[in-house]
């Protein structure tokens, strides 16, 4: 779950030729997908390849779904850069690699891990600074996690996969796919992170004088610490994180014990406050140097977006966004918040199943048959 997520605009974006299937209703919509040419249909919803639906739907949270049992110990864990990652993996077949937000871990994934690996070799990584994995006391960067993914890939995965992220899980599984478009076959974002180019603000900055640079700037980053230092002290006591995961979690059924156990034991590390200072100071404020648009020229796999239109965080609006700026992108909107995975777990693990199955399967298929 991410705290720190870039604000978007609050107005809808309508987007165009889509729409949405309810049952009992006369408004099925037909049409062509991008990459299979075919149209896919999931309980309640029909969705047409590269178009959508936008109208949203909602389930009763987790009831009776298998949940991935919480080890305090982890998993597994791989050597990345002489840093320890952990990552948790179930299931055999195509690989589908999920990605946390920001001040989570692969835990996060509870509902949809043992789901998912019922089809599919599920991967569920935790990047480097949080969850299991070490905190690592390193300039933090956007491409710092891209590397860490890419390398995942390519040492543990090792066959072409789909990402899927949420938060800053999202925008890291697009500049990772960015980066290995041979490899990665697809990508799925829940309520991600990322903000699109701002051209009023792309002036370059000024060189900083020795008045701003010996003294300014010091005493700036001293002042930074003491208040971070508070701030983070008071983030990670449980009862303050529940409080923010019920503020973001429409229904906060699933706001329990192993949800707040997972976020507050990596927090306990004697790094933890070291890291939270990193990622505030460098990482969360430059992050007008990563934007949306750029990542998603780059792109050239089919895009789902399962987005939350309740988030208080990030916007449905951001989501018609990215449909409008990368064309090949199929949308379903949920009435849940910012992790529409734990809180409406069967309507995400249905569609994002459907989605495979409708687009990334058929084609991996293909290319076996052409093999052999």
């Amino acid at each position: 779950m991410s705290t720190s997520c870039a604000t978007v605009g609050t107005e809808w974006l309508n987007p165009v030729g889509t729409r949405l299937a309810l049952p009992g209703r006369n408004n099925h919509f037909r049409g062509k997908c991008d990459l299979s040419r075919r149209g896919f249909t999931f309980n309640g919803i029909v969705a047409a390849g590269a178009s959508v639906i936008t109208t949203s739907v909602v389930a009763e949270p987790s009831k009776g779904l298998e949940r991935l049992p919480f080890k305090p110990e982890g998993y597994n864990y791989w050597t990345w850069r002489g840093h320890r990652i952990h990552y948790v993996v179930e299931g055999e077949g195509f690989p589908v690699v999920l990605i946390h937000g920001f001040g989570a871990s692969a835990f996060h994934w509870r509902y949809n891990i043992p789901e998912l690996a019922k089809k599919y070799k599920v991967y569920a990584l935790d990047l480097i600074g949080f969850g299991w994995s070490e905190k690592a006391l390193i300039d933090y960067d956007a491409f710092i996690w891209r590397d860490q993914v890419v390398d995942f890939l390519k040492e543990i995965v090792k066959e072409p996969a789909v990402l899927v992220g949420n938060s800053l899980g999202g925008f890291t599984a697009l500049i990772a796919a960015a980066s290995l478009t041979d490899e990665v076959k697809g990508v799925t974002l829940l309520n991600s992170a990322g903000q699109f180019g701002d051209a009023s603000s792309a002036a370059e900055g000024t060189e900083e004088t020795a008045l701003q640079k010996f003294i300014l700037k010091p005493l700036k980053e001293s002042f930074q610490r003491v208040v971070l230092g508070l701030v983070f002290w008071q983030s990670k006591q449980p009862a303050r994180i529940e409080s923010v995961l019920k503020s973001v979690y429409i229904n906060s059924s699933n706001v329990d014990d192993y949800l707040i156990d997972s976020i507050t034991r990596p927090a306990a590390d004697p790094n933890a406050g070291e890291v939270y200072y990193r990622l505030m100071t460098r990482f969360i404020s430059n992050q007008r140097k990563y934007t949306l648009d750029n990542v998603l020229r780059q792109l050239s796999c089919p895009l789902l977006l399962l987005w939350g239109d309740l988030d208080p965080w990030v916007g449905p609006a951001k989501a018609n966004q990215i449909k409008e700026f990368y064309p090949n992108t199929t949308i379903v909107n949920l009435k849940a918040g910012h992790c529409p995975h734990d809180e409406v777990p069967e309507l995400v693990n249905e569609a994002l199943l459907h989605w495979l199955s409708a687009t990334i399967t058929p084609a991996s298929s293909l290319e076996t048959v052409s093999e052999t």
